[in-house]
């Protein structure tokens, strides 16, 4: 089935539900948005000739907990009404819908997130709390800012607006980058960081990784902890990007060893087409809540240490670059098929020798 992303987004279909596109048994949307208290219409695939249970389970990304389920039929569906938590239970983060046949997921899950308000940063004085241009400034999220100017009576209200206005579906992906050095894969973090997940798996599905070079290695901090390794700037001179910017997302997710981070500049809401991936938990754990961390690999170590070991000549800049020859994304796993992610202790704990 062709991403509905890259169909709605490049503006190819106008009006047309998807569930003729079927590729397996799955949960398939009609459309990418459905406004608030609305109906919720999906199509459910289940396997030719089943005549078993169908279920849909709404599980938490990370933890696959389930919160909801409810009994399925093949056909047309309105999603809402099987789970009505997607109205009542008042969703703050994004959850995978899943479906099952006599308790064996079918196909790949779908993404359900909520539209929020977004929670936006400011660079500002981190003691005075107001928007400043001081090098010392540090980004802050509209909601770590307004509790304080709130206590200093200087904000009528220490909440800051937030309406739901409704949901975004789509078919959950991974991403493989494919270098030089070998494929990475990446499992997205919508839970953490949804509007950074879905920029990025539009440029995926548009073609904007191809023949782009890694074109920062800094692979270890002075003191030697490992750092970063960059790409995504189609110039390869790293000033690059897609030609707009997205917003800094508050992610929850932790920088370590095989996360997929958004690079910017000194505006926290740069953040374009220019990544990195993160080398350690202790060379980067600085970086949590200035940077949007929205994806972990989950295959690759080898390829990741690879690029870090590429030499390097004066501003961390490959000598004979590593090259992302293209990336593209496929059906993510349902959450109980789910390897682990890289975890720090796959990373060196120094820098490679001889750099």
């Amino acid at each position: 089935m062709r991403s509905v992303i890259t169909r709605v987004l490049a503006g190819m279909v106008v009006g047309v539900g998807v569930q003729a596109e079927r590729a397996e048994a799955q949960v398939v949307p009609e459309r990418l948005y459905y406004g608030v208290d609305r109906r919720v219409p999906v199509v459910v695939h289940a396997p030719e000739g089943f005549v078993g249970e169908l279920t849909i389970r709404l599980h938490e990304i990370g933890t696959g907990r389930v919160v909801a389920e409810s009994a399925a039929a093949e056909g047309r569906a309105d999603l809402a009404g099987l789970l009505p938590v997607l109205w009542e239970g008042g969703l703050t983060r994004a959850h995978l819908a899943q479906l099952y046949a006599d308790g064996e997921a079918l196909g790949a899950p779908v993404v359900v997130q909520p539209l929020l308000t977004p929670d936006r940063a400011a660079l500002v004085d981190p003691t005075t709390m107001r928007p400043s241009d001081d090098p010392r400034a540090q980004p802050v999220f509209e909601s770590e800012r307004r509790p304080v100017l709130a206590q200093r009576g200087q904000a009528s209200s220490s909440a800051r607006d937030v309406v739901f206005s409704g949901l975004r579906l789509y078919v959950d992906k991974e991403v493989v980058f494919e270098t030089t050095e070998g494929d990475i894969v990446f499992r997205m973090r919508p839970d953490h960081a949804p509007n950074t997940v879905f920029s990025m798996l539009h440029l995926v599905e548009g073609g904007f990784y191809t023949d782009v070079i890694v074109h920062r290695v800094l692979a270890a901090l002075p003191d030697g902890r490992p750092f970063v390794v960059q790409f995504g700037d189609p110039t390869g001179g790293g000033a690059g990007g897609p030609g707009f910017c997205i917003d800094l997302e508050p992610s929850g997710l932790a920088h370590d060893f095989g996360v997929l981070s958004m690079a910017r500049g000194t505006d926290p809401n740069s953040n374009g087409s220019q990544v990195f991936i993160c080398l350690s938990r202790e060379g980067t754990s600085f970086l949590d809540g200035k940077y949007t961390a929205f994806a972990e690999a989950v295959s690759g170590a080898e390829a990741i240490r690879a690029i870090a070991a590429t030499p390097v000549e004066d501003g961390d800049r490959p000598i004979d670059p590593p090259v992302v020859l293209r990336a593209y994304t496929r059906d993510a796993p349902a959450p109980g098929a789910r390897s682990g992610a890289l975890s720090s202790v796959s990373a060196p704990s120094r820098a490679p020798a001889g750099r």
